[in-house]
């Protein structure tokens, strides 16, 4: 929406409390990385800040995206949306490409891109341009969403073509993650109940069919499953998690104290994380760090309700959904409640393009909050032109003869 602010929406101050909440846990993060790596950065590379020192490169970057999406008229991004995604598109086919694409281990999934000296993970920009151009295109449609050939088959040939690029590498949870983020933004926008449901059941099977003809996939469900039947094969991640999660008990072994970080969990640093928090910081310490996660949530959905036109709610619907779900997922795999997936826990994990593609997702809800309603306009310091014609009135009130 191209319409100047009304006097309730005219730019103010962001949401300094969601600011506070994303900088204590990424405060929280760069320790938690620290403590989980330093025992393996000077195995794997011979310097125990080996992988604090990129995480906090990528901190600083994703700090310079925050600070600067949020003084960009978040509306200006509905222009770049069709760029963003196309940007997003050839990044995903660049880890297709030999010499491109390269794995984090040899014969692994090519899910980065190496360019010179400079890598990252595609899928992370994907996930932030998706949510922007969907809720460009979704805001721009209205009702039509709700029109099979019009709405639902559009929307289904983008989500679609992401989500192959995505699988193709493969990466199933961060597919899976893309398709949840976009069926909540087509919900929020007006979609019939009856297409997202065949949509979801479409979805599960094709998901189904994809677990089983991949063997890593079969591997995570196995160790979801059964993981005792082989502690030392597909299951080791997975117990070894637990293991130090329950160390932890109510307060921790102390932070720097972890055991299961010295090789028995592996990505202690990524996916791990959380159990190692646990180890040192007990129950208390995982509290704190998804308490947090639920202000962050609480402060999106204010934004949400307080949004001055629909694409930006739908914005910050997409934002927070991506937050929301990465968190459930991935503390849902290290508690064993859900199969692992890879996939990370937002400004706490190690990684620097998600680190830094989510802060500027933040600064995008900072952005859509310095436009948002307020809780009530009368209380609003009046600006500099209306003191003066308020004075200008006081005085010719005064002259004004009885």
């Amino acid at each position: 929406m191209n319409a100047r602010p009304t006097a309730a929406t005219k730019r103010h101050g962001p949401d300094w409390v969601l600011l506070t909440i994303v900088l204590m846990l990424l405060i929280i993060g760069l320790i938690a990385v620290y403590s989980a790596s330093y025992a393996l950065g000077y195995a794997a590379h011979g310097d125990s800040d080996f992988y604090i020192k990129r995480q906090m490169i990528w901190a600083g970057l994703g700090c310079a995206g925050m600070i600067t999406a949020s003084l960009i008229d978040y509306r200006w991004l509905r222009r770049v949306s069709p760029l963003l995604m196309l940007l997003a598109l050839a990044g995903l086919a660049g880890t297709l490409v030999p010499g491109i694409g390269v794995s984090a281990a040899e014969g692994g999934p090519t899910r980065w891109i190496e360019i010179g000296p400079l890598s990252g993970q595609p899928s992370e920009l994907a996930k932030l341009a998706v949510i922007v151009y969907l809720a460009a295109w979704l805001a721009a449609k209205g009702p039509t969403v709700r029109d099979l050939v019009l709405g639902v088959v559009p929307f289904v040939g983008m989500v679609g073509l992401v989500t192959a690029l995505v699988l193709l590498e493969p990466d199933l949870g961060t597919a899976l993650l893309i398709a949840a983020i976009t069926g909540t933004l087509f919900f929020v926008s007006g979609a019939r109940l009856t297409h997202l449901l065949a949509l979801g059941a479409t979805a599960v099977g094709f998901t189904a069919a994809f677990v089983v003809a991949g063997g890593y996939g079969m591997t995570r469900i196995l160790s979801f499953t059964s993981a005792e039947s082989d502690p030392e094969g597909f299951g080791f991640q997975t117990l070894q998690m637990l293991v130090a999660l329950g160390s932890g008990g109510w307060t921790g072994l102390g932070l720097g104290v972890s055991r299961q970080k010295f090789f028995f969990v592996p990505a202690a640093h990524t996916d791990g994380i959380l159990s190692i928090i646990g180890e040192e910081l007990g129950f208390i310490g995982v509290a704190v760090v998804l308490l947090l996660f639920a202000l962050l949530l609480w402060r999106g959905l204010r934004i949400m309700q307080r949004a001055a036109d629909p694409f930006g709610s739908l914005l910050v619907a997409g934002i927070l959904m991506w937050i929301a779900l990465q968190v459930l997922i991935n503390v849902g795999g290290v508690t064993r409640s859900i199969p692992l997936t890879g996939i990370t826990l937002p400004f706490l994990s190690y990684g620097g393009s998600s680190l830094a593609v989510t802060l500027t997702a933040i600064g995008v809800l900072l952005s859509v909050s310095r436009y948002a309603a307020l809780d009530d306009p009368a209380n609003e310091p009046p600006s500099r032109g209306v003191v003066r014609e308020e004075q200008k009135g006081s005085r010719r009130a005064t002259a004004a003869p009885p």
